[in-house]
């Protein structure tokens, strides 16, 4: 097949990724399951740097000669955007190319919680969508960033490497910023951030020490910010951002967390019964008790915090997944599988068995 025929069938099919390594089929995911193209021949190099040659530029095609890797955009149909990693794997070229719907998802499409929806109201504060890789963070938080553009008139500026989702300004102006592209790097991207008067700043991802710290300045100087992270929860995703720091800078992390925090928002997109996958999802919104947590460094009371604070718009992501097994939504197998606190997760499905019973 050929590349264009190969992303046809991504959109077809409704895969999440179309998976290009030599010595295997060309690959599909599927709600999360890797699957194999029907009648499709091992991948030769040869074959592999056709396709890879005819979705990049000579100037792309140097970067990967040269660094070995590379993201990038790919425009594809009216249906459809890819999200393209290149790189080398023993020797051959390969490629996970990402589907990226061209239109964006509403809060409401996405079965996401009534919380968002006040997020996406905040004037100014750090507002983090986490979770493991392919689990649905960049989507979240275009819908996020869609209904503030559909509502509010504010300058909503992403920088994003590479640029996924598009978005028509409507109340909002929208400025998108692409590594490479548009800027050299995150640093430089970040500082630059604060002379382009936004109102809300997208950080397609955290990724190390410094994009940490100008994201938490930015945050400080009262602009909304949203950025994505790979942490498992919201507990480990303050610890992951504060660990960055040397030993004698986090106190001073902590205080400046504590301060901008708004909310973390962690996911995992899980295989329902009937096909397709859902959210299911655990949020911490930043209460006096939360703030004073981060503050003090003692993350290990963040749990318990979100357990019982469901009036201010927290939850487990077990409560979640629990919901999802009473609904005869997901089974009660693939939803441990999911779980962080397995066995939380099986005493909040008992009970709510053994209160069904008792009704």
């Amino acid at each position: 097949m050929e590349i264009q025929q190969l992303l046809q069938l991504t959109v077809d099919r409704k895969a999440s990724d179309l998976h290009l390594v030599v010595g295997v089929p060309p690959t599909l995911r599927v709600d999360g399951v890797l699957i194999k193209v029907h009648n499709e021949a091992p991948l030769t190099p040869d074959e592999m740097d056709r396709l890879i040659k005819s979705i990049l530029t000579a100037s792309q095609l140097e970067r990967v000669t040269v660094n070995k890797e590379i993201d990038l955009a790919l425009s594809f149909s009216q249906e459809a955007r890819f999200r393209v990693n290149v790189y080398y794997q023993k020797g051959t070229l390969s490629a996970a190319l990402r589907r990226i719907p061209l239109k964006i998802p509403t809060i409401d499409e996405l079965k996401l919680p009534k919380i968002c929806y006040q997020f996406t109201k905040l004037r100014q504060g750090f507002v983090l969508v986490t979770g493991p890789t392919g689990q649905g963070k960049s989507t979240t938080l275009a819908a996020m960033i869609g209904e503030i553009n559909r509502t509010r008139p504010a300058h909503i500026l992403t920088i994003e490497d590479p640029i996924e989702f598009f978005f028509d300004p409507q109340q909002a102006l929208v400025s998108q910023r692409e590594m490479n592209e548009d800027s050299h790097s995150w640093p430089v991207a970040l500082r630059s951030a604060l002379r382009e008067d936004p109102d809300v700043v997208l950080i397609g991802e955290m990724r190390d020490y410094e994009t940490i710290a100008a994201a938490l300045t930015v945050a400080e100087t009262g602009h909304l910010v949203f950025a994505t992270l790979h942490t498992n929860s919201a507990s480990q995703t303050i610890d992951r951002i504060i660990d960055v720091f040397p030993p004698e800078q986090q106190a001073q992390i902590r205080l400046q967390l504590s301060n901008v925090l708004e909310g973390v928002f962690s996911q995992r997109l899980v295989p329902l019964l009937t096909g397709g996958r859902t959210v299911a999802y655990e949020v911490l919104t930043a209460t006096d008790a939360v703030r004073t947590t981060v503050r003090e460094g003692k993350t290990h009371l963040i749990d318990n915090i979100i357990r019982t604070s469901t009036e201010f718009g927290m939850m487990t992501l077990e409560t979640t997944l629990a919901g999802f097994v009473k609904q005869g939504l997901v089974s009660f197998e693939e939803a441990r599988s999911f779980s962080i606190r397995p066995q939380e997760l099986a005493r909040l499905v008992k009970g709510q068995m053994k209160t069904n019973e008792e009704i």
